[in-house]
């Protein structure tokens, strides 16, 4: 993981938008409802993107039973090269999906909002190691009650917090994070 962002490479990432959140951070108790819309997502993905659709997979907190989360499904996909935007950008954008960060610099990572969903879709390449290390995270905290609760505990009191972006919460639960999963093996 990288060190936090800096407000200059949070709006440089930004694509369209103002991401400024000036709030604390809304959770939710854990929803058995995640999963399907998670599938519905997936589906839909199927049908757009086809073969251009190498692998998805659901992680962040509504991925893991029992875990309180912002409601809003994430989902880690690989496509063969996401740099090359021309390959599947297009084919988002017109089933109503909204390319809202561009990180080249990190994996080529980009971000997309739903239709009519609330996800936050983590484009990749194939093969990116983060898509591992977000699973091997996932699969340890399904098992591990300790650790969930660890993380839940760690969001809960960060929740509280005002946060400029959403970003710069995501980034205070790094420590917390890495000491997970070098527990998990990694």
């Amino acid at each position: 993981m990288s060190a936090p962002l800096t407000d200059e490479e949070i709006l440089k990432a930004n694509v369209g938008g103002d991401p400024t959140h000036n709030a604390t951070i809304t959770l939710a108790e854990y929803d058995p409802e995640w999963p399907k819309l998670y599938e519905r997502e997936v589906r839909r993905l199927r049908e757009v993107l086809g073969d251009t659709l190498v692998l998805a997979e659901h992680t962040g907190s509504t991925s893991v039973p029992g875990l309180a989360a912002k409601p809003i499904i994430d989902m880690s996909v690989a496509v063969r090269d996401s740099s090359d935007e021309a390959s599947y950008v297009p084919r988002l954008e017109a089933a109503g999906y909204v390319l809202r960060v561009r990180e080249p610099e990190w994996f080529e990572h980009r971000l997309f909002k739903g239709p009519d969903t609330n996800i936050n879709m983590h484009v990749f390449t194939e093969g990116c190691p983060e898509i591992e290390r977000m699973t091997r995270f996932r699969d340890h905290l399904r098992a591990n009650d300790e650790d969930r609760e660890l993380y839940e505990r760690a969001k809960r009191e960060l929740a509280t917090r005002t946060w400029k972006y959403v970003q710069n919460y995501a980034d205070a639960k790094t420590e917390v994070i890495q000491e997970i999963t070098r527990r998990a093996g990694g």
